[in-house]
């Protein structure tokens, strides 16, 4: 009799335990570079301002409902590749011969499992052929051609070329292309991709890019976004990150490993290893850029070494932050900087 009242106690004791769930938070952003107001219209900021929310509150969402960090940031992203304002899927940059070209990346920071697409050409999410590398082939990457027949087996959709291609993507190669040196630019005043980072109630990372490169780009250029470890990479032991900038560096200096790596291996704050990369290492290297991250317990950094990043969270409690410019939100941060000390591993 004792013997069962003992284990009732204990069973009563582990059951609120074994319930009880941890923060949820996610993160996006739009792409880094040199903005400031006096160069975007009214109309065009409220319409970037408006879609990082729906992006941002559409993942916020899949998460409050108790879905998985992989589905919040998938759907975040399908808004993302939808909206024109953004350089992925639908708005995405054009290639020197006038065409997109979109690479992707997801990768599940439980198992470490990822997927990503490059070169790709009407899909319509490109992150959805992603994510179906990662759980229903035994690779990591496909590219072009193949991996659009490999996308065709799941019958993701797909959309025509006119259908992705916006008059300002026009208009903006038109304006490189009467440049002289535009045939050897490898840098842009703005990297329009796109991200996003999230934890869900059972402690799981995600991180999801999708982008159309570079504008004007050549021979099949490919930058940072769809490779695990420069543009994308989670692990549930440290953080989840996505990258935005110039993706020749960001390959080069290995990214966003090296944020969760400096975390793992000097159990330093993902706000301080995340600021280090990137106003420290990216910047005295010459590249421009930022990157959204979240760590294990939900805290979220999104450091940029240019004028500004689109960008938008919902932070662990709660509170909604959307910013375009460097002095948007500069508050927002406050407990993510001073409640930040981690356990080695």
């Amino acid at each position: 009799m004792i013997k069962l009242r003992l284990l009732l106690a204990a069973s009563l004791f582990i059951a609120p335990c074994a319930m009880a769930e941890g923060p949820i938070a996610i993160a996006v952003h739009g792409g880094a570079g040199t903005i400031t107001p006096d160069q975007m219209t009214p109309e065009r900021e409220l319409a970037i301002r408006a879609a990082l929310e729906q992006a941002v509150k559409a993942g916020h969402a899949v998460l409050d409902e108790g879905g998985s960090s992989l589905d919040a940031v998938t759907e975040a992203i399908r808004i993302m590749e939808d909206a024109p304002e953004f350089n992925a899927g639908r708005g995405a940059v054009l290639t020197e011969a006038g065409r997109v070209e979109m690479d992707a990346a997801i990768m599940d920071g439980a198992t470490l499992e990822a997927g990503a697409v490059a070169s790709v050409t009407g899909l319509r999410h490109p992150i959805d052929a992603a994510r179906r590398v990662m759980t229903d082939s035994p690779h990591v990457m496909l590219m072009g051609e193949g991996a659009e027949v490999f996308a065709r087996q799941f019958e993701l959709e797909e959309k025509p070329t006119e259908w992705f291609i916006t008059d300002f993507r026009r208009d903006q190669l038109r304006a490189i292309q009467a440049e002289p040196q535009a045939s050897t630019q490898l840098s842009e005043d703005w990297y329009s991709t796109v991200g996003a980072v999230a934890i869900d109630r059972a402690g799981n990372l995600a991180a999801a890019t999708s982008t159309g490169g570079m504008a004007n780009k050549r021979w099949g250029r490919v930058g940072d976004s769809p490779i695990i470890g420069a543009g994308t990479y989670a692990n549930n032991q440290t953080c989840a990150v996505s990258a935005t900038g110039h993706g020749e560096f960001f390959i080069r200096y290995v990214v966003a490993y090296d944020i969760c790596a400096r975390m793992a291996y000097t159990a330093r704050p993902l706000a301080q290893t995340s600021d280090e990369v990137v106003n420290l290492v990216l910047k005295n290297a010459g590249a421009d850029g930022g990157v959204i991250a979240i760590d294990r317990h939900g805290r979220i950094s999104m450091p940029f070494n240019t004028t500004g990043m689109y960008r938008a969270a919902i932070h662990r409690d709660g509170r909604l932050e959307v910013g375009i410019y460097r002095d948007d939100n500069r508050d927002d941060n406050r407990d993510e900087a001073s409640d930040s000390e981690i356990s080695p591993h």
